[in-house]
Parts: structure tokens; sequence; C-alpha cells
């Protein structure tokens, strides 16, 4: 509060405390130094007329030294109380808007805060090369060609050119006095107006101390490095097969309790969670209607509780920490993660499935056209009875039930400089009647190098990557942003046992251009190695690309706040 702003509160409290008489005298008293003077001037209050009784010695009538005295003093204490009151009020209720790295408002004693979040990406899917054998049985006769899947419908099995808004996200997230922060996000493209399906993250979190905090609500599974990091900040356009089928795909944010210890240089996630009722869960729908996701719940928006039963729950951790570090830009990632997945199985009054089971199904890394090339089908399922009509496929001749899944993961990461590697393997297991511990497994490495000289940016609370901020942004004065290149290798494996979800590999280019720290702009060339999807559960289509030459660039254009 500035001294000016208190000149008529101080000139009410002087002038109140003295009569009006006249006399001989006026005294002045200076607001910052209370030192008299017997003329006006900058910064000087009037303190009222005097008398001069004797030389030298004014005194104000009916009043002595002492008494001018006791009442400067009573004036210097009202004079602190207005500026201590001052300056609460501009501390109280005042926001603060900042605009970098969102819009955040913030009360200046740091009790609340609160920032708007938001994300867009459009993507693009040109396929520069499609050699289908045509093995998707009696493709080679269908009158569209070959490279067709069989079948009534006469649909055809390629992937499409196109482009899309692979996400559009707004949130807003914050705090209460400190300690407890929260969080929701919605993302448009997911969302379905019948159910909760665009909900990402929605969750309250207790913060115990800087490393320990506790959780609740709608949050990712503690599970895999490639999902703990943002889609804003993975090297690829698309995750890789793997973390897409035997994690993201099942829908990640799933609703329980989760709690969090994060060191320097280590940390252990854990949580609790469980599926949504009904729809919420429906992401990815089912492998045999041609779609690309893997779910929990594989009638989609069939609500579980017209079959009973509970839904599906887990239990997951991740350890993760840097056993080496030199410094930001030098150091080791290592981790693990595991799970326990108890699946929900609902079957109606004449024994015959209803809903629920599990179901692993994914495309090869295209962003766009998201075809589920592999895929197990619901991998719990009955046999038709009497008018009942089969739900399983693949030539599945008796009843089959998934009661529970356990993956395991390995992470790992180097970063060197402008150079780093990652590298990750996840295995599922799956048992319950019918299976003998099949395993379904995959892997994937990548190295990326910037040409501009940046290193890749780790959150150590997370394990997890972080945002790039370019040495010099983009500008039309001799500023680049940042460049970066990678190369990659992604494999993933559906086939074991019983199961027959299909075999796949790739390679991968990528460029990414960073003009600042919240654009980005990618580029990826994929090539497809080896598929192998002869018996495919999925049905004709997955079949159809069976020993496939494929070639895909992908681009993005992605902006996030």
């Amino acid at each position: 509060m500035k001294l000016s702003k208190l000149t008529l509160a101080v000139a009410t409290v002087l002038t109140a405390s003295f009569t009006t008489s006249a006399f001989a005298m006026v005294l002045y008293v200076d607001s910052k130094t209370k030192q008299l003077y017997t003329e006006a001037g900058p910064g000087r209050q009037i303190l009222g007329s005097f008398e001069q009784v004797q030389e030298g010695v004014p005194v104000k009538s009916g009043g002595d030294v002492s008494e001018l005295r006791s009442k400067l003093e009573l004036q210097d204490n009202q004079i602190k109380a207005l500026e201590e009151h001052a300056k609460a009020s501009e501390e109280e209720g005042v926001v603060e808007i900042k605009k970098d790295g969102g819009i955040e408002f913030k009360s200046r004693d740091g009790n609340f805060k609160m920032a708007i979040n938001g994300r867009m990406q459009v993507d693009s899917q040109m396929n520069v090369n499609q050699d289908l054998p045509g093995s998707g049985g009696g493709a080679a006769n269908n009158p569209l060609g070959s490279g067709y899947a069989a079948g009534a419908s006469g649909m055809p099995a390629t992937l499409n050119d196109g482009a899309t808004l692979r996400r559009a996200r707004l949130g807003v997230e914050g705090t209460f006095f400190k300690n407890t922060d929260y969080k929701f996000e919605y993302d448009f493209t997911r969302g379905n107006g019948l159910n909760a399906g665009g909900i990402t993250d929605a969750y309250v979190r207790q913060n115990f101390s800087k490393p320990f905090s506790i959780k609740f609500g709608a949050f990712k599974e503690p599970f895999s490095m490639e999902e703990a990091t943002s889609n804003r900040y993975t090297t690829f356009i698309e995750r890789n097969m793997m973390v897409n089928t035997f994690v993201d795909n099942l829908n990640t944010y799933k609703v329980g309790v989760g709690a969090n210890y994060a060191e320097e240089r280590w940390g252990v996630a854990t949580s609790f969670q469980t599926e949504g009722v009904g729809g919420y869960n429906a992401y990815g729908n089912n492998s045999l209607t041609g779609s690309t996701g893997s779910a929990i719940n594989a009638n989609g928006g069939v609500n579980r509780n017209n079959g009973g039963g509970d839904t599906s729950w887990e239990v997951n951790a991740r350890v993760m920490g840097t056993p080496w570090m030199e410094s930001k830009t030098k150091f080791l990632h290592l981790g693990t993660s595991g799970s326990y997945i108890s699946v929900n199985n609902n079957y109606k009054a004449d024994g015959s499935y209803s809903n629920g089971g599990i179901n692993f199904a994914n495309g090869i890394g295209s962003n766009v056209d998201r075809s589920g090339i592999l895929g197990t089908g619901n991998m719990t399922c009955t046999i038709a009875r009497g008018a009942v009509a089969s739900t399983c496929a693949g030539g599945v001749t008796a009843d089959r039930q998934v009661n529970h899944l356990t993956r395991y993961g390995a992470e790992s990461a180097l970063v060197y400089g402008p150079f780093s590697a990652q590298g990750e393997y996840i295995q599922t297991d799956i048992s319950g009647a019918g299976y003998h511990d099949e395993s379904l497994s995959g892997y994937y490495t990548y190295a990326t190098y910037f040409l501009t000289g940046e290193s890749r940016a780790y959150k150590s609370s997370t394990g997890a990557w972080d945002r790039i901020k370019p040495t010099r942004n983009f500008d039309m004065k001799g500023g680049w942003g940042a460049w970066e290149v990678a190369t990659g290798y992604d494999s993933i494996n559906l086939n074991d046992g019983v199961i027959k979800g299909g075999r796949v590999s790739t390679a991968k280019l990528g460029v990414n251009w960073y003009p600042n720290p919240h654009m980005r702009v990618m580029a990826n060339y994929l090539h497809a190695l080896d598929i192998n999807t002869v018996g495919s559960a999925a049905g004709a289509q997955s079949q159809a690309f069976n020993n496939a030459d494929l070639d895909i660039i992908e681009t993005r254009v992605q902006l996030d706040w």
C-alpha cells in the first residue's frame, strides 16, 4: 500500500484528536518521520493551532507537552494499523493470470490455484504401399479384386487415407490450501452422450509430504514408462503396439485409489482400480466388428448390470528410478511394473454368455484408419445352446472363460546429451477355464537424436518424459526451434496355445519439430516387416492382411497448453 493512499485516513485521525480553537502557532507533523514543523510541506499533516505561553515552548490550549506526545503516539499506532489493514486487503482475494504453460489463476498467499489446460492433435495418414496377397479366405474370387476380405458385405480390407482430430481435450487443475490438488479433463473425441467415455483424469489428491500422496477418482494405471508419458511428449505419433494393446486400449483411466511415493532419484506408484459400469469402459468395443481397441466388456455400450455380477477390478504397481545420474542430460532410467486383473463374466439364465470377458485387439500403429488387424476375439465365450447362437470366434468348440490376467513389464531409458534410447517388454498371462497359462507379449526399442542439441526432458516424480523446451524458439530471425530424428522397432505376439490373435512387427522412422515448447509437428514412416494373421479369431478382415506389405506415412500437428 503506497503512502499516498493513507493521506485521507491519517488526516482524519490527526484532525479528530484536537480542538478547533484558534491559537497563535500552527504545527505540522511529517507522516513518515513524525517530526514537527511550523510550515506546511510535502508529506506534512496539520496538527492544529497552538499558543506560546513561554518563549520557545508552544503549548496547545487545554493540554501540555506530555498530552501532545501521548496523542502523537496514539496516532502513530493508528497509522500502523491502517497500513497493516491495507496490506492484508491486497493479499486476500487477488489473483494472478499467467500464460506461461497455461492460463493460471493464483491467490497471493498460495493457498488456491487453478489452471486451464488443453490439447489439440490433428493427424493424417497416407498409405503409400498396400500389397495384400488376398489370403482372407476366398478373397481371390472377390469381384473387388485381390486384397479384399471375403464375405457378404464385400468391404475392402485395405487401409484408408485421410485425416482426423485425434485428440481434443480441455480441463482444469489446481490446489486447495497447498496440500490438496485436483484435476478434471475431458476429451471431446472420446465422448459419448450416454456415458462418461470422454472423461480422462478426474481425481482429488492429498499430499501428506513432498514424496508421499494418495489420490481418489479416475486416473491412469501406474504401468509402463510409455503409458506414464503423456501423448503430448511421446516420440512417435502412436504408442507402440504392446502398450496400446495391453494397457491403453483397455481404458487406462480407471476409477479407484492410488498411492505414490517419489524421491528425487526413485519412486513407487500403486493403485486399486475398477472399470466403470456400462458404456464407460466401451473404448475400443469388439475386434469382431473390425475395431482396433482392446476391451474388457467387449459388447461395447451394453450395461453390465443387465447381466448381473460385479465389475472387474485390478491391483497395479510400478517401481522406477535412475541408478546412474550424472546430470539432467546424462542418466539411466530403469523400471518394472506388475498387475493382477480380475475379469468379470456375466451369463444369462440359460447359461449362455451375456457380457464381460476380455478382448485384445490392435492395428499396426496407424493413427487415422485404426482397423483391427490383430484380434483375439472375446476370450470368454460359450458355444451354441439350442436356439442360442455361439458367441465363440475362430473355430472354438468348447466354452472358455477368462478369470484373471497378470501383467509384467520391464522398462529402460538412457539419455546422453542429445542422444536417447528407450525399450520396454510387456507380458500378459491368461488364466481361466479352457486356458493353460497362455502368454501374450510384445516389446519395442527406439533411439532419438536432437539435431539442435537439446536433451529429452525427464520428470523424476512420475518416471516419464516431459515437455521439450527448444534452445531457441522458431522465429524469422534465425531461430530454428528444436529438431529431433528417431528410429524404432516394434513387435507384438497375440498367438499362444488356444489363443489366435496374430503376430506383427514393424520398423519406423520419425522427424519431430518443436517450434516452441507448446507446439509440435511430427512425421512418421512405418513399414510392416511381418504380419501373421493365419487363423486369427478376429475374422476374415484380419486374415486378409496375412503377409501384407504395408508402408504408411503419418503426420501430426499438435498444440497444448
